[in-house]
């Protein structure tokens, strides 16, 4: 009769004492075997991810971090510190569960980076990129809207993300996001919008929950949301988010705060450096601007970006690992061709830049001015391996282009 008796083979059950039993080849379990069978593969995969990461993450130190940005991003010495400061401590936070539990728990700083076009905030990024052991992409703030409308989700980002993790969720929940042009999505106006704001404040609250730490459904291979769509569910806790913008016209803000315009004598106006006004922004600026308080709330580390002077354009010419004369000389090097260029011609390419007001980006703009025609005639001419671009070829390649003819707004 005992033969009969169906059983767990496990925890020795009989089918009525369960709910459901599973019956194998030669045994049989229970639902409640089963869940713990789960939990303890879970915690076993999860200790092994957790050692895998330890071994392979090194944990740089924010002077290591800073040095290796310096070989690729010349100036802006303080944005660095910050950033290398944030990314070390997003390491610990990550290392920090996988030593041992503490009933102290780090909170991420989410960053706001604030700097003139062509200042390096996107360049910071990429920089930073290049040297981390955890997944990283850049999002566009630009293309997001609120949900139900035409265009890119917030989940969108993370989309990203989870792509670049190779579509595994635990390493895209140790991940570092940087969102450019977040200036984008201020709200058009100083008053709440009683209608739908598409591209603005809705965005702006569709990333609070993101930003601030939720578990998001996303979806795997990105694009619009479906209701028959899988999705993978996404905790945002341990993933830092840093924020690039131009924040265009915000050193009007700033001056007004400040009464640089007030009449009168003003001890603290004639401390001012009316040439960088950016250096004195603070989050009472970001909310005039057009920024909800409660996003400025969830990114506590704002700092700004210098605007480029001569002598750093010169540095930016010349200096780093993938700088313009370095990319040009060894595009030439392919066609076998010794590019060179003369001091003063190098000269020329920073004034240019510096009277067009487009900071690094312009430097591109010129080179490419002067270089079209060598580009353009030099890889059909097997005879030519040597060529020096002194003054007078950039003096005379600039007077016949259309880039001469901007004007400074």
């Amino acid at each position: 009769m005992s033969k009969n008796i169906v059983k767990c083979s496990f925890c020795g059950r009989e089918k009525q004492e369960t709910t459901v039993l599973i019956a194998g080849l030669t045994g049989h379990i229970c639902d409640n075997c089963v869940v713990q069978a789960q939990s303890i593969v879970k915690e076993e995969l999860s200790e092994k991810s957790n050692k895998n990461l330890s071994k392979n993450l090194k944990l740089n130190t924010p002077k290591e971090i800073k040095n290796t940005i310096d070989e690729y991003v010349i100036g802006q010495d303080e944005a660095k510190k910050i950033l290398a400061v944030a990314v070390y401590n997003h390491y610990k936070r990550i290392m920090q569960k996988t030593i041992k539990n503490d009933d102290v728990e780090i909170e991420k700083s989410n960053i706001v980076l604030v700097g003139e076009t062509g200042t390096g905030k996107t360049l910071l990024a990429k920089s930073i990129a290049k040297m981390l052991n955890v997944p990283f992409c850049i999002a566009d703030a630009t293309a997001l809207t609120e949900a139900g409308y035409v265009g890119e989700d917030v989940e969108s980002i993370l989309s990203r993300l989870y792509q670049a993790a190779d579509f595994d969720v635990d390493a895209t929940e140790r991940g570092i996001v940087f969102i450019d042009e977040i200036d984008k999505i201020a709200r058009k106006s100083d008053n709440p919008s009683i209608t739908r704001d598409v591209s603005g404040e809705g965005v702006q609250q569709a990333l609070l929950k993101l930003i601030e730490g939720s578990v998001v459904n996303v979806p795997p291979q990105g694009g619009r949301k479906h209701p028959d769509q899988k999705y993978v569910h996404i905790n945002t806790k341990n993933i830092l988010f840093v924020c690039g913008g131009a924040f265009d016209g915000i050193d009007k803000t700033i001056a007004k705060r400040l009464n640089t315009n007030s009449i009168g004598f003003s001890s603290l106006k004639d401390e001012l450096n009316k040439e960088n006004m950016l250096q004195y922004i603070t989050p009472q600026d970001l909310k005039s601007f057009g920024l909800i308080p409660e996003l400025i709330g969830r990114l506590p580390v704002l700092t700004h970006l210098n605007p480029l002077d001569r002598e750093t354009l010169r540095r930016i010419l010349v200096e780093p690992k993938n700088s313009l004369v370095k990319q040009y000389v060894k595009l030439f090097d392919i066609d076998g061709v010794a590019l060179s260029f003369e001091d003063a011609t190098l000269d020329l390419i920073v004034d240019k830049a510096i009277e067009f007001k487009l900071g690094a980006r312009g430097l591109r703009t010129i080179c490419e001015a002067i270089m079209v025609d060598a580009m353009f005639d030099l890889p059909s001419d097997k005879q030519i391996k040597e060529f020096k671009i002194t003054l007078r070829y950039a003096k005379d390649k600039l007077k016949k282009s259309s880039v001469n003819k901007l004007k400074v707004a």
